[in-house]
């Protein structure tokens, strides 16, 4: 027994060393290899930035015709994405009152004075939240050995906004000059000298653009079986054009639909989803019926460095179908205003100013309208509108009295019931509801406030829907019942009592 465990031990001894000899083998193994290939720089610097999904200002270079050595392209858009990366550790450290980051990105000469910066906020308990919207560099010198750049951006507009002991004190937007001097280290352009000049005060140029001769006579629009998901994998142009043939018809002019932020792929818009909104508006034409597209449906996000993102998706979607001929007016959020609470009432609002700004900038034809959930949000940013758009969800005894009000605050301005409705549910779930007969009513009681306050209008909705997803109205069943039965047609495709007052 006592030789047994000897052998025992001894085989353990021997198998423990040769896999102590393994696990040296195998780590010279490993560094011999570091060595060899070198490490990996963009996992030693760099590493807080991922611009493609966070900074994407609006980027316009002037011509190359600079002193010294000619710039190739891969170079210049080296320089670029190091230059705007500069941008954003910069905001972000004037945000947090921290310096990662900015190492990578500023010589030492260059990063004392932010780092100075950064100390005097830190200690008067101050923060900055800051972007860019717009850069026009131009590429004044690149020395010959490729090391050195020297470069002017022009009118950079730069929207702030200040706080002190976590309260707001200042917001500001303003268009500066700055002159800096990049240098190649490490593979990295890092800003070395930077200059700011022509600081100003800057107000965007915006088009009013003529109602008088605008006619919204409309629905919202989702086709029956894909509510709140019109463009996903089940998109039928036939269906559309169908239920587009009915609303014509119908004597209506116009529809509104909706595009979804996330679901458009973002800053980086989905070509896919392009072709099926084009689609859209192609059956739209061909039925001769006008198109409000509503924007950015279902996003609540509006924090300032974010903005670049969401004014990139804009930027292609409207630069996209501006031209289109179904086209009649862009509308910039769905009730922005319900996120007011949540999300800060000034936050929201300076995301709206300067989406409008963007669209008008891009689109100087068509109208633009902000979608507000009810009519005491009607007033916010009434100057940049062009015409108002208010929903409607309340008691019709009150709407003629909330519509005087609304022309005594905006009297110069057309307005638009953009959203109304009543659901013709009663069931399980609300048995003290209404019924298809209450919901013909109610529309023919509203189509004769709409036609004695001379409103324009688009009321909620063609159909009723098989099923309404829970990201809409929760997952509550007495709330996603009701919203299923708003519709003029019922799920069989039947028009109920009320479609014979889906317009006046």
């Amino acid at each position: 027994m006592v030789g047994l465990n000897k052998n025992i031990l001894r085989t353990i001894l021997i198998a423990s060393y040769l896999l102590i000899v393994v696990l040296i083998i195998s780590g010279f193994s490993a560094l011999f290899s570091y060595l060899n290939t070198g490490a990996d720089r963009s996992k030693m610097l760099h590493t807080e930035i991922k611009k493609v999904e966070q900074y994407l200002p609006k980027i316009v270079w002037e011509p190359l015709t600079n002193e010294g050595r000619p710039m190739d392209n891969q170079t210049l858009n080296a320089l670029q994405n190091d230059y705007l990366d500069a941008w954003y550790v910069k905001q972000i450290a004037y945000k947090t009152n921290t310096t990662s980051g900015i190492k990578d990105y500023y010589t030492d000469s260059a990063r004392k004075n932010i780092f100075d910066f950064i100390a005097l906020n830190k200690a008067k308990n101050t923060t900055i939240e800051a972007t860019t919207l717009n850069h026009n560099p131009t590429l004044e010198f690149f020395s010959e050995d490729g090391q050195l750049a020297v470069i002017t951006d022009r009118n950079v507009v730069e929207y702030k906004r200040i706080f002190k002991d976590k309260k707001a004190v200042l917001e500001t937007t303003e268009t500066s000059t700055y002159k800096m001097v990049f240098l190649l280290e490490d593979g990295f352009w890092r800003i070395r000298h930077l200059v700011k000049e022509n600081n100003k005060s800057f107000k965007a140029e915006i088009s009013k653009i003529e109602t008088d001769s605008l006619i919204i006579k409309g629905i919202n629009y989702y086709p029956k079986a894909t509510p709140w998901n019109m463009f996903g994998n089940a998109f039928a142009k036939d269906t559309i054009a169908k239920d587009f043939k009915i609303i014509k018809k119908a004597g209506l002019n116009s529809v509104r639909v909706f595009v979804q932020y996330d679901d458009f792929g973002k800053a980086d818009v989905n070509t896919k989803k392009l072709e099926k909104l084009k689609q859209t508006l192609d059956a739209a034409e061909e039925n001769n019926l006008k198109v409000v597209l509503t924007l950015f449906d279902f996003y609540g996000d509006y924090s300032v460095m974010n903005w670049t993102l969401n004014q990139r998706h804009a930027e292609k979607i409207v630069s996209t179908f501006k031209d289109h001929n179904a086209i009649i007016a862009w509308d910039i959020k769905n009730e922005p205003n319900l996120d007011f609470e949540s999300r800060g009432k000034e936050n929201v609002i300076a995301w709206l100013d300067k989406m409008i700004d963007l669209v008008k900038s891009i689109d100087n034809i068509h109208p633009v309208t902000i979608g507000w959930s009810n009519t005491q949000s009607a007033p916010i940013l009434k100057d940049k509108v062009d015409f108002i758009s208010f929903h409607y969800y309340e008691n019709l005894d009150k709407l003629d009295v909330a519509i005087k009000t609304m022309r005594t605050v905006i009297p110069d301005k057309l307005l638009v019931l953009q959203e109304f409705g009543i659901s013709s549910y009663s069931g399980f779930w609300k048995p003290f509801g209404s019924s298809e007969e209450d919901q013909a009513n109610y529309h023919k009681k509203i189509q004769d406030l709409i036609a004695a306050n001379n409103l324009q209008f688009m009321s909620w909705t063609l159909y009723d829907f098989v099923d309404v997803p829970k990201d809409v109205v929760g997952s509550r069943p007495w709330r996603r019942n009701t919203q299923k039965r708003f519709g003029f047609i019922d799920k069989n495709g039947t028009k109920k009592v009320s479609f014979k007052y889906i317009t006046n």
